[in-house]
């Protein structure tokens, strides 16, 4: 397992602001942190998925008009917290150029520190499953809806940090959604253990 090294070396808001499918790329081995009341937990991005602007028909910003939902055309940088079936809260980040709108769900990470309290937070003593998947993964951090619209560059929260980069990055079209599914937005880990559902993909880059 990878070892969590958490220097406090934050990447700055204009990392954020440039095009979605990047910034999705370069986020995997980048570090999520979360440091609560209860306790931080650290993982290892293993797994992303980036959805662009209203020409995007899985992207929110196509087919809903919501306060929440308007985040995503706002400053770089910032959570955008949704929740999904009623019942999962779900993780993005917005990441896009001035004038754009884009935002990349956090799928899936490899849990790295706080490993007890993530799996107070799940129930489940599987560490593999305890991030495997983006309402997986909201739970183990203890990230809810309330964290929509947190800094994720200045807070002190939730945040990113650079980890250990990947040694390949596989892409694939987009799993559970069913509109858009033919663009390669969904990027992993190739061969990680912690990615969530179906892993076949090509290198993108």
């Amino acid at each position: 397992m990878t070892i969590a090294v958490v220097t406090g070396s934050r990447f700055e808001r204009a990392w954020f602001a440039r095009p979605t499918t990047e910034v999705a790329t370069d986020l995997i081995g980048c570090l999520l942190i979360s440091d609560l009341a209860s306790g931080r937990t650290v993982g290892r991005i293993v797994e992303t998925e980036a959805y662009c602007g209203p020409s995007d028909p899985a992207s929110h910003s196509s087919w809903m008009r919501t306060k929440r939902v308007a985040a995503m055309a706002r400053t770089p940088g910032l959570a955008y917290v949704y929740r999904s079936y009623g019942i999962h809260a779900m993780l993005n980040v917005v990441a896009k150029p001035d004038g754009d709108t884009g935002g990349i769900l956090i799928r899936a990470v490899e849990p790295l520190a706080g490993l007890d309290l993530m799996v107070t937070r799940r129930g489940l003593a599987s560490i593999p499953l305890l991030c495997t998947g983006p309402g997986r993964l909201c739970q183990a951090f203890g990230i809810t809806l309330d964290d929509h619209g947190t800094d994720l560059v200045a807070g002190s929260r939730i945040w990113f940090e650079p980890g250990t980069p990947p040694a390949a990055i596989s892409a694939s079209g987009r799993i559970g959604i069913t509109r858009g599914t033919e663009h390669q937005w969904r990027f992993f880990e190739t061969g990680s253990r912690f990615v969530s559902g179906r892993r076949p993909g090509a290198l993108p880059r």
